[in-house]
Parts: structure tokens; sequence; C-alpha cells
């Protein structure tokens, strides 16, 4: 190994994350983001190569492959640039900001990988785009001639470059929203979400727009609440409720689901949900988890109670840590191909199967029909059970169980392959994400290993993340490192409250306040409304940004809203709620022009209009957990019920002034107002479907 080489490993080879680790190897002279890359681009005045990717993404490893393997392509790289790898995950900070520094230059959106060249001094943007090839095809150039081309510009006009890079810099600084307005918030937004998603909902498969196909969480999870909103009126809004429910089963029977070993991927590349880009990510699972377990307990849908138990079963199987945090990612490729883990030939599954399991297993998910996956099969659903059934003349129970017995033997034959990479490191905003994911699913489907797993979870980010009252934001192996951001703060404090009901810890809940006040301290801006992405203490990058629009998660400004939302009315705390309201107002000229892009942020908007109904339940554990499953188990989206034990200790004043005794009881508060205890479960029961009722929205 030369001497360039082994520096380039010590430099990314001790990194939290696989995708530096997987650099680490590289003839390029890499360098991970930190002062001794930006000093030494300072100091021999060469521009800063930027490469922005992650473990999983395909592209990614095509590049890699082509040209950071390339010993030419590196010596060009190490003799006109500064090199510096990121991971995307790691520093959200970085590629939001290069992300839209891409899009201004080039007036086309981005992804990744994400290739920016920077100048020497300030880290500025002045070219960019995203994937290169290694020989000029598909109308793009090949790399090595652009990495000649834009050294030699740049060093001759360096000076006519700043004025350019400084107007991509002021354009982010103008993206952040002036100070909020005197408005009256309304629901206004609310209507026009609903009105703009049945316009681009895709009536024959689900979801919305053409191909390539996202599963989009937040808007299906807005039109569950849309129904629910309507269902006391005389005309309910069951259509809706079917575009949620169309979108649900499709994307559920469909190849974004693994059919055999459970767990979504990122996207499909058509309209059918049928080819997907095969990689998992902790965070699609995450919010489709609770999602559909939402939609199990508003419909009592057999499927979607089925989904959230395989989707729980692989992420519990293939990401949990030992600690019981979880893993980012699979990758989409192994052995060098996407998605060759996943598809099959027809041959090797008839011949694993019995004669009878491979009569059923073939018209359900496909094999009686032509390759859907470059001479493969990836496996759909393609009829139903029933179908099966009676063409098969069995009961719809055999053939379960025959089909059952098929993908047990497949699963085994399965593990035998090549798996996709892992991408280990643990990022506490993802990690946050499962774990209001698994508290969703504990609470609709009554399941308490579920809770278990995300209180293991939540554990974890305390034990590792949390030190001298700040959050780190992503670890690997027990070590925490780098700043958190926005999402990590907001997420987690959402999260802590979803599992809060569930199984109610006055300890978490106090650390949910420490939060809190971290991001009313660290990250509000309180003038103009809202919350910046870094901290006021966080490394100065070249823009500071806010940003209020969901985009592969949520917007950290949402459900940062709509936490302090639940816990200002929980806790009676005034700074809160105002905080709250403020981030409503410096959003509201977005959520009015663009309101299915910030789907996330209606849901605070209607918590804020209509506050959540808070039920408070008082007595032994006992007596009070029949009252809890019961209040549980059906869809409410718009309360949150706290069991809290008699002998609970350490409790803030707003529940403790609410005292118990043996016997159940509950105490209902809708905003600032609580009701007298309710003894009686019926009588709560009646107490609250009349507020539903007096509080449904028009």
């Amino acid at each position: 190994m030369d001497k360039l080489t082994a520096q380039s490993l010590n430099r990314l080879a001790d990194q939290t994350s696989p995708y530096l680790r997987q650099h680490a190897h590289n003839p390029v002279d890499w360098y991970p983001w930190g002062a001794e890359a930006l000093e030494r681009a300072r100091r021999e005045r060469r521009p800063i190569l930027l490469s922005i990717g992650y473990a999983a993404c395909h592209w990614c490893h095509v590049m890699a492959h082509e040209s950071f393997e390339d010993e030419a392509t590196a010596a060009s790289m190490n003799e006109l640039f500064v090199s510096i790898k990121v991971d995307r995950e790691e520093r959200p900070d970085l590629d939001r900001l290069y992300q839209l520094s891409h899009q201004m230059l080039t007036g086309r959106g981005g992804g990744w990988p994400l290739t920016m060249f920077l100048m020497h001094d300030d880290q500025r943007p002045f070219f960019g785009g995203t994937y290169f090839p290694r020989e000029a095809r598909f109308g793009l150039p090949a790399f090595r001639d652009l990495l000649t081309q834009v050294s030699s510009y740049y060093h001759e006009h360096s000076e006519q470059l700043r004025a350019p890079a400084a107007q991509i810099v002021a354009a982010l600084q103008d993206l952040n929203p002036p100070p909020a307005s005197a408005l009256t918030l309304s629901g206004e937004p609310l209507r026009a979400c609903r009105a703009r998603l049945e316009r681009s909902f895709d009536s024959e498969y689900g979801g919305f727009g053409a191909a390539p196909k996202f599963p989009h969480a937040p808007g299906l999870a807005r039109l569950l609440r849309d129904w629910h909103a309507s269902a006391a009126h005389e005309t309910p809004d069951l259509q809706a409720l079917y575009m949620a429910t169309l979108s649900l089963t499709r994307m559920a029977e469909g190849g974004l689901f693994d059919q055999l070993g459970g767990g979504f991927c990122r996207y499909s590349v058509d309209a059918r949900w049928e080819i997907p880009h095969f990689e998992k990510m902790l965070y699609d699972n995450a919010l489709l988890l609770g999602l559909y377990a939402e939609a199990a307990a508003a419909t009592g849908e057999r499927l979607f109670a089925e989904t959230v138990e395989r989707s729980v079963e692989w992420m519990l199987r293939e990401l949990r840590d030992a600690g019981g945090a979880l893993y980012s990612s699979l990758d989409a490729d192994s052995e060098g191909q996407e998605g060759r883990f996943y598809v099959w030939q027809r041959d090797s599954v008839q011949q694993a199967l019995t004669p009878q399991e491979y009569a059923l297993f073939a018209p359900r998910f496909g094999l009686d029909g032509p390759a859907n996956f470059e001479g493969a099969w990836h496996l759909c659903v393609r009829s139903s059970l029933d179908a099966i059934a009676g063409a098969q003349q069995l009961s719809a129970d055999a053939v379960r169980a025959a089909l059952d017995s098929a993908q047990i033997k497949l699963m085994q034959l399965r593990d035998l392959r090549v798996r996709p990479g892992l991408d280990d490191k643990i990022l506490a905003s993802w990690n946050a994400l499962a774990i209001a994911g698994l508290a969703t699913a504990a609470r609709c489907l009554g399941r308490d290993d579920y809770t278990d797993a995300a209180d293991a979870a939540l554990r974890y980010l305390r034990r590792v993340h949390w030190q001298g009252g700040r959050l780190l934001a992503t670890s690997a192996r027990g070590a925490a490192r780098l700043a958190a951001y926005l999402d990590d703060y907001a997420f987690l404090l959402d999260a802590i409250l979803e599992l809060s009901s569930v199984r109610f810890s006055a300890e978490q809940l106090a650390w949910a306040t420490e939060l809190a006040e971290v991001m009313l301290r660290h990250f509000e801006d309180p003038d103009a409304g809202g919350f910046f992405f870094t901290a006021d203490d966080h490394e100065a990058l070249i823009s500071r940004p806010k940003s209020f629009s969901d985009e592969a998660i949520p917007a950290g400004n949402a459900i940062a809203a709509r936490a302090l939302l639940r816990l200002g009315y929980l806790l009676g705390e005034p700074r809160y709620l105002a905080a709250a309201e403020r981030t409503l107002r410096a959003a509201w000229p977005a959520l009015r022009k663009y309101p299915e892009g910030h789907a996330s942020m209606l849901l605070a908007l209607e918590d804020y209009l209509h506050p959540p109904l808070i039920v408070i339940l008082r007595g032994t554990s006992a007596a009070i957990q029949p009252w809890q499953r019961e209040l549980n188990s059906v869809f409410a989206p718009c309360r949150w019920t706290l069991a809290v034990p008699a002998d609970a200790t350490g409790l803030p004043q707003a529940i403790a002034s609410k005292p118990a005794t043996d016997a159940p009881v509950a105490y209902v508060c809708r905003g600032t107002q609580c009701s007298a205890p309710v003894s009686s479960l019926t009588a709560l029961l009646e107490e609250l479907d009349s507020q539903d009722q007096e509080h449904g929205r028009a």
C-alpha cells in the first residue's frame, strides 16, 4: 500500500459511517468533512470536491466503482482538489445546503451521489452535478475530463466566480421566511390539501402522481384524519378513506413490500408498486409502521395488521443492535447487482416447494405469469386467497397454511444468499421515528412486545446519545458523535410522548421536557418563528436554514410544533404553546401555497385549531390497564391517553394534581380545561364520544 492510500485509509477507516468506511481503500486522498480538510484547501488554494452519498445508494456505488476506485481518476482528484466524502445521513445539514445549491446552480433537482465543487476558502459552491460517468455518456461528460476543466476554470476565473457564489448563499438565506405577520390561522390549508391530494390520486393503483412513486406516509395519514374528522357528519368523507386504504393495500400487496421477509423498500420505479428500488431504509419503515397500525385500528383490515406484524418482525430481526437500537438501512445491491437478493427464478421456487405448495404459491405471487424483473420474478400479490381457494377447492385457512409453509422454505433458501450490505450506524432521528412507530403499533394492536422494543431503543439513545445535557446525532459500536440536529430533538420528543401513551414513565417525561428546553434555547428563532435545522452553537456553514416542508422524512419544524403543543397542553406550559404557534405562523405562507407538501405541518395546525383530547387515567396499574387498552384500541387521532399509576413518583404538578385512588379514575382535558374525575368506564366512553362529535372538523 502506498503512502497516499494509507493516509486515505487512516482518515476514513475509523468513521462511524459505513459509507465513509467503504471508501477507506480508495486511491483517492479522501478527507471527512472537518477542520483538517478545510484548512488544507485554504492553505494550498485548491478547490474542494465534495462528494455526498449514503451506503444504500445504487448510483453512489456505480460512481465509486467507475471513478473513485480508478487509479487515473483518483490521481487527477488528488492533484487538483481537496476531496471530501460525506454521508448525507450523518450530515443532513451539509446535504440540505448543497442540494439546494445544486438546484440553484443547475436549475435541476439534485440527488445522490451529489458532486459539488466549492471555493477553497469559504466553501461556497461554484459548480455541481450528481452522478458523472467515467466515460462520456448519457449526455454527461467523462468525470476525469470534467475534473481538469473545472480546475482550470477555477484557477483562471476564481475571482469572477465569487459574485455568483455569493448570490447562491444570499438565495439560501432568503429561503428562510420573514417574521410572521399578525394573521389568523385557519383550516383553509387542511381543506386545500384534501382537494389537491384527490386531484393527484391514482385511482387504479393508489398513491399520488406517476412513476417513480413514493409512499408519502404523511399524506396518507392526513387522509385518514380527514375521514375521521367527518365520520360523525351526515356525509362522512368516504373518498378520503378510500384513497388512503387503496394506497395502503396496493403498497402492501405490491413489490414495494418484501412479500417473504417483510419490510418496505424506498420507492417503486413504476406506477403499479411492482418493482422497487430495492434498498430498505429504517425511516420509511418507521413511518409506514405507524400508518398501517392506525389504518388497522380505523378499518379492522387484517392485511394492515399483518403488514405491521411482518414489518416489525423484519425490523427487529435484521436491523436491531444488541443494545436495542436500530441500524439505518439495507443496500439495494448484493454481489454487484440491484435486487439480486430478492428476486427468483421459477425453477428454483418449484424445486424448493411441494407440488401442492407451488400450485398455490405460483398464482398468489405471479410465478404463473411472465417474469417482471430482468428475466426473474419479483414477488407481488396477484390473486386473493379466496380466489385461489375457490380454484383449488380448498378452504382459505388451508391455502394460508400452505403459503406460510412455502414462505418459510423460501426464506430459508434466501438466507443462504449473499446478503445486501448493512449500514450499521445508529441515527438518533431515525431511531426516534422507529420508537414512535413501534409505540403506535403497540397502542393500536395491543402488543406489549412492541412497547418493549420501543423502550429498549429509547434507553439506548438516553445511554449513548445524551451527553452533557445535549444530544449527539449518530453512533457506532456504542460511541456517539456529531452535534444533533433539529430532527433529532423534535423526533425524539415526539417519540417519548407517543411511547407515554402505552407505558407512562415520569423519568422519560422529564427527559422530554429537557429536550423541549434545548430546542427553545438553541434552535428556535423567537423573532421570525420556527426552528433552525442546526443549533446556535453548531459549526458555522454557508447558511443556517429552516425548513417546513416534508421531504423523505417529516419536517422537523412540523414535528416540533405538534410535540410542543401536546407537551404544552399536558404540562400547562404556555412557552411551549407559544413556540408552536410562532412556528405555524412562520410556515403559514408555505402552508397556503403548497399544503400537500406540508402534510406533517398540517397535523400541527389541526392540533392548534382543535386542541387534542388528553385523557389521564389514575389508579393502580392493574385497575387502569383495561381502561387504557379499551381507549387505545380505537382510531382516535386527536386523542392522547396517559395511564399514570397511583404509585408513580416524580410527576409534574399538572399530573400530580389529579389524584389517584385504588379504583380507576379518568380526567378528560381539552386545551387548558379539564373535567371532573370520571369513575366509570361506560361514562368515560360516553364522554369521549360526545367530545368527538362536538369537535369533529367540517
